[in-house]
């Protein structure tokens, strides 16, 4: 006997089966799959935390600037 398991989707909140009726699952549909990455593609969804790309461009700012004292890189 087997017992599916519902859970609502993210985006529409539409009641979805966990089982092959569903193979976009979490999501009911392709649209909502396709809605939730246009999201995150918009920056909409973050994950918490510090952003590591900004971590990474200041150290090579400042590893630049050890390198190149007297350079200026303000314009």
């Amino acid at each position: 006997m087997s017992k599916d398991i519902s859970l609502q989707c993210p985006t529409c909140k539409k009641e979805v089966k966990w089982n092959d009726d569903f193979p976009q699952r979490p999501f009911c549909s392709a649209r909502c799959q396709l809605i939730d990455l246009g999201e995150w593609a918009n920056e909409s969804h973050k994950i918490a935390g510090s952003s590591v790309y900004e971590d990474m461009l200041s150290g090579d700012l400042e590893a630049a600037s050890m390198m190149n004292p007297g350079s200026n890189t303000e314009h």
